[in-house]
């Protein structure tokens, strides 16, 4: 049974015609702390395809244990930048991005600000097509892969660096601090097959999980450490990144890192919802409107198609959350215009009514609406643009 409550958040909103979406401060800011406290004093980069609202990164930032971006695409560290929300900015995914480069290479503030990542040669050679040899410097960080390959052809993670090995890590250190144009700062690695993956499931799926990931950490702790050392015998570090909100205890204690990143963990979506060792309270909802009755135990609402990215399954979608005893129907799901949703609850709920949901991830809800009102205790406190509200979109 959902130990949550509607009326607090239909109070507050009583005036607003749904579709709408809010964030509860309350709830965004304690599992804020959760994550200072589960990072055990480790600084927390936070990231912000998870967030895509400025109020929020900037609030968050304000907290003590919190510690610059880890963002999506150069235009947006570069937009980011230029308002002042942040100037310590990691892109956490290479770039071609022509026109971004340019306007990178021409500020020289940008520069000492945005950390562009590579993970091979041919990046390298990209950028200084673009920029042409003489560019000036641009602070690079080296991305090796982190999933877990057990055995030949087995890969258990993210597809992302073709780096693996600390031998294969040093070559590439040494090509950047060899080449003009280019300075080596930190070293990434993102283990999306323990930070990403749900390890709370019954049965035999989870406790697979959670010996997948136990092996994994292992070797990982091993690997990693192995590269940063070969690493740093090239050349100094900044930081070393690692980890996601669903690592942080794990990557915290590898004496390595210096660094990790969270950003799912402020907003709590559905997906994080199935994890042993952490629970973040639901802070980003939306609600929708009751304009149909079918029969009695079902009643439609009008839109709610928010399908999360991903390996296309019925945990992206959107999952009715307020009133509580109300599920989707598998033959309908979410849809672009309507969306019946059925169960107990369903009986009590008239033409006009709101029901609430949650989102599968955290960063995606902002890119369907281009507010959100912030939401504390049974009042909104404040209405803030998101990234699209504010005419961005970085997709």
């Amino acid at each position: 049974m959902n130990a949550f409550t509607a009326a607090p958040y239909d109070h507050a909103t009583r005036d607003l015609d749904p579709p709408f979406a809010v964030v509860d401060l309350d709830a965004f800011d304690a599992n804020a702390d959760d994550l200072v406290r589960r990072a055990g004093g480790v600084p927390v980069r936070v990231a912000s395809k998870s967030v895509r609202c400025r109020a929020l990164l900037e609030r968050v930032l304000a907290k003590p244990g919190f510690s610059g971006l880890l963002c999506y695409t150069l235009r947006e560290a570069l937009w980011l930048y230029e308002r002042g929300t942040c100037d310590d900015l990691v892109v956490a995914y290479p770039t071609t991005d022509r026109a971004a480069l340019r306007s990178l290479a021409a500020d020289a503030a940008a520069r000492s600000a945005i950390t562009i990542m590579v993970d091979s040669v041919e990046q390298l050679d990209l950028v200084d097509a673009v920029l042409g040899p003489d560019h000036p410097d641009l602070r690079v960080c080296l991305e090796f892969d982190a999933s877990w390959r057990p055995l030949p052809g087995v890969h258990v993670g993210t597809r992302r660096s073709p780096v693996f090995t600390p031998r294969q890590a040093v070559r590439l250190a040494r090509h950047i601090v060899e080449r003009r144009g280019f300075r080596l700062v930190g070293v990434m690695g993102y283990e999306g097959q323990i930070a990403g993956l749900p390890d709370g499931d019954a049965g035999v799926r989870g406790a697979v999980v959670r010996w997948m990931q136990r092996r994994s950490a292992a070797e990982l702790t091993r690997r990693r450490g192995a590269v940063v050392s070969a690493v740093r015998a090239v050349t100094d570090l900044e930081f070393v990144n690692g980890g996601g909100t669903g690592s942080l205890e794990f990557t915290r204690a590898d004496p390595s890192v210096t660094e990790v990143t969270a950003g799912s963990g402020l907003i709590g979506p559905t997906l994080f919802s199935r994890y042993r060792r952490f629970s973040p309270r639901p802070a980003a909802m939306f609600a929708l409107s009751v304009v149909r009755r079918p029969n009695r135990r079902t009643v439609t609402l009008a839109g709610g198609g928010y399908v999360a990215s991903g390996q296309a399954s019925a945990t992206r979608l959107p999952s009715p959350f307020l009133p509580s005893g109300l599920r989707l129907l598998a033959v309908e799901g979410a849809g672009e215009v309507q969306t019946p949703v059925t169960g107990h609850a369903a009986r009590s709920l008239a033409l006009g009514d709101r029901v609430w949901f949650r989102h599968a991830k955290a960063g995606e809800l902002a890119e369907h609406f281009p507010e959100y009102h912030l939401v504390s205790g049974d009042r909104v406190v404040r209405t803030v643009a998101t990234y699209r509200g504010e005419g961005q979109s970085f997709g």
